[in-house]
Parts: C-alpha cells; structure tokens; sequence
C-alpha cells in the first residue's frame, strides 16, 4: 500500500527522532539494541512451549508483537538463519510501537514496513558511507538481508533522482548524530 508522501515524511523524521532519543549512531544499525533501550521485551520463538510456538508460527513465520499487562513485546523466530532479516524484523515491530500502532490494519503495516526500511538503511547514510553503492555493498554496510539491501539501492537511486538536492532538516540531524557532516 502506498502512503501518502506527508506520511513517508512524518515517518522519516519520526525514525531521526527515535534515533536521537536512543542514542542511535552507529552502523550497522540494531532493532536489538533499539528496542532493548526502550523497554520492550523481546522473545525468540524458542523460548516458547510447542504449542505457543506453533501458534506463533501460524500467525506469523517472522514475527509479531503484543501489547499485554502495559507491557510491548516482540516475538520473533529465531530458527531464521539470517541475521538481517531478524533485525528487519524486530525494528517492524519497534516502528509499530514508536508508531502508535493498535489496529494491525494495511495502512499501519505498510508504515511499520517502510518505518524498518529507512532505518536500518537510510539514503543519505548510504550516500556517505558506501564508496561503491550497489546491494551488496549495502548489504555488508548495513548488515541487512539482500532482498532489504536490494530496495534500499533502488531506493536510495529514487532518494538521488527525485529527491531534494539539500538535505533536509532531519537528515542533517541524522548525518549529525552519525558524525558526518551535511555541508
């Protein structure tokens, strides 16, 4: 589902936000340690009994979080042998709690989605980090999955192409938190 660009906007600032808030400024960058900062529990499926786990997998292959007892937390599959794909994960759920997210409808995953997208692989920390920018070089930068590293390039060419020639005012500050600088 598309968003509209003020929500991709809002989204983006809101992921700077976040990294502010957290002291975020370094690469790779770890859904693990975000959310760890923040509170949240975080549960691998192994940790669950079979039956909790088959029902686990059933609502989810990659995982899930729950608001229960005022408590946020994540569970996610652990079998998984991709690191990336894990983190993609965990940071999903960090951005439906960062998001406010209670429905679980279309609209909130897609947000969540691109939530994960843009902070674990932003355009202008690609733009100053990788020498040679194609997906594998993303791919190891961020310590990502390919298929994330593959839509973070073509995002990141749409971000040159389309984009503002000067950074705007949250990525300053996301260069700035990073130690790079904007000018």
């Amino acid at each position: 589902m598309r968003l509209s660009n003020e929500k991709y906007e809002e989204i983006k600032n809101t992921v700077i936000d976040t990294f502010e808030q957290y002291n975020v400024k370094y690469i790779p960058i770890s859904g693990f340690e975000i959310a760890t900062k923040m509170g949240l529990k975080i549960i691998p499926y192994s940790s669950l009994n079979e039956k909790q786990r088959e029902m686990s997998m059933k609502y989810s292959s990659d995982g899930y979080s729950i608001e229960t007892q005022n408590e946020w937390r994540i569970y996610y599959n652990d079998s998984c042998k991709c690191y990336g794909r894990i983190n993609q994960t965990i940071m999903h759920e960090v951005g439906h709690f960062v998001l406010g997210h209670i429905n679980g409808g279309e609209e909130e995953e897609s947000e969540a989605k691109f939530f994960a997208k843009y902070a674990l692989a932003p355009p202008p920390l690609i733009h100053n980090i990788c020498k040679d920018i194609e997906p594998d070089t993303i791919k190891k930068t961020f310590n990502i999955s390919y298929q994330a590293a593959y839509l973070a390039y073509q995002y990141y060419r749409n971000w040159l192409q389309f984009g503002n020639r000067n950074y705007t005012n949250y990525e300053e500050k996301m260069l700035s938190l990073f130690n790079f600088n904007s000018a």
